[in-house]
């Protein structure tokens, strides 16, 4: 075999090596390898099925907005609150409370004085909202009168979430469980993991962190839960991941959406998606740092 046979040989297979390690290694940047597991795990989905949960292929974006003066504050966590017909996240730069409309209007500010770090925020049903604080491992509960312009975290109930070392992956992720009566957790990595918390307990008072059978969730992290009310399915958002993922009633995917650029109505992509609600009506409501706003409701 003539020697420059073989070095062009040698020089195809290099090239063709090299496309390959490129290929793996911007599947792992973009996430293919999560996108294709929950892919494969919806072809299995019936049309009844898809009818009984949420179907999140069957929607696209309808809005993208800027919540207007929330530049350098960092939005964290997403709640619909169906007693007012509005929504609410936190902040974590400076902490505050944020009340604002489904168009994206802020409505009003509320300063968290004590908090550290809140990520989360969750309407419970009843009037009271909840925010997680991460730093702190606690989660705080309250009813949230209309003249309110600060809450001090020493003046609300609390309570201990435990895990004392996880840092900055703790708890980014809750959602109030009306058919269970508690709320459900998400712990952003190390371990990642969903966690049930009963509130209130038998006695009148919150139950203990329950961790919920592992599972498959097959993301990267946790960065938002919300639950449907209609069919009790769960919202699941990954920031590292770039997706929202449907689980069924049993905690097993049934379907998803990418927040890349170019896909389900998005032109740019979410880059940091921090948090997720439903409303009643089934639109799907997302925030992303600092003070970007989503709105994607089913196709027409």
């Amino acid at each position: 075999m003539p020697v420059r046979y073989s070095r062009w040989r040698l020089i195809v297979a290099v090239i063709l090596l090299l496309l390959f390690i490129a290929l793996l290694v911007a599947g792992r940047l973009l996430h293919w390898d999560d996108q294709l597991r929950l892919y494969w795990s919806e072809r299995s989905v019936t049309a009844e099925q898809r009818a009984a949960g949420i179907w999140l292929p069957d929607y696209e974006l309808a809005l993208e907005t800027t919540l207007a003066g929330l530049e350098d504050d960092e939005t964290s966590g997403l709640t619909w609150n169906p007693m007012t017909g509005t929504l609410f996240t936190v902040t974590g730069k400076h902490p505050q409370l944020i009340e604002f409309t489904p168009a994206g209007v802020v409505l009003r500010r509320i300063a968290l004085t004590g908090f550290s770090d809140p990520e989360a925020v969750e309407a419970m049903g009843d009037g009271r909202l909840a925010i997680v604080d991460e730093r702190r491992r606690l989660v705080a509960v309250f009813f949230l009168e209309p003249d309110v312009e600060s809450l001090d975290l020493d003046d609300l109930a609390s309570y201990d979430l435990g895990f004392a070392d996880a840092g900055n992956k703790g708890f980014e992720g809750l959602a109030w469980n009306p058919r269970t009566q508690r709320l459900l957790l998400a712990k952003e990595r190390d371990p990642q993991g969903l966690f049930e918390l009963p509130f209130p307990g038998e006695d009148g008072a919150v139950g203990a962190l329950e961790a919920l059978a592992n599972q498959p969730l097959l993301v990267r992290d946790l960065s938002s839960v919300a639950i449907d009310p209609h069919s009790g399915h769960t919202l699941l958002l990954s920031d590292e991941s770039r997706l929202l993922v449907e689980l069924d009633l049993q905690g097993q995917p049934r379907s998803f959406i990418s927040l890349f650029g170019g896909l389900n109505g998005l032109v740019q992509g979410i880059e940091q998606a921090e948090g997720v609600a439903m409303d009643g009506e089934g639109n799907i409501y997302v925030v992303g740092e600092p003070n970007r706003f989503y709105v994607f409701s089913r196709k027409r």
